[in-house]
C-alpha cells in the first residue's frame, strides 16, 4: 500500500509533507509533487502536513483522482528526489491552488 499525491497539489506543491517523510520518498515535477510508492512506508506523516489535503492513502483516493496513482508511480521515477521544504508555487501564483 501508499499514499498518493492527487489533483489539489497541482500549481501548489506545498512542501510541508516533505519535511515529515521518514524516509524521503517525495520527488518533484514541475507542477506537483509525487509519491514514490515502492518507497513509502505508509506512515501517514505527511497526511495532516498537507494544507490543501492533496494526499491520499490508495485505498481512499477519490474515483475521479484514481489516474494520479499511475502518475505518481511513473513521475517518480522521472523527477528528482526532494527532501528539503520550498516556497509553494501558490506563494508565487494568484492562479494557482488556496490553502484549506
Amino acid at each position: 500500500m501508499t499514499h498518493v499525491v492527487a489533483e489539489p497539489c497541482f500549481n501548489c506543491k506545498y512542501t510541508d509533507c516533505v519535511v515529515v517523510c521518514p524516509v524521503e520518498c517525495f520527488y518533484e515535477g514541475q507542477s506537483m509533487l509525487y509519491i514514490h510508492p515502492e518507497e513509502c512506508i505508509d506512515c501517514e506523516a505527511c497526511v495532516p502536513e498537507c494544507p490543501v489535503e492533496a494526499i491520499f492513502h490508495e485505498d481512499n483516493l477519490p474515483k475521479e483522482w484514481t489516474e494520479f496513482t499511475k502518475l505518481n508511480s511513473d513521475m517518480s521515477e522521472q523527477t528528482p528526489n526532494i527532501t528539503e521544504q520550498k516556497a509553494p508555487m501558490a506563494d508565487d501564483n494568484s492562479d494557482g491552488c488556496a490553502q484549506k
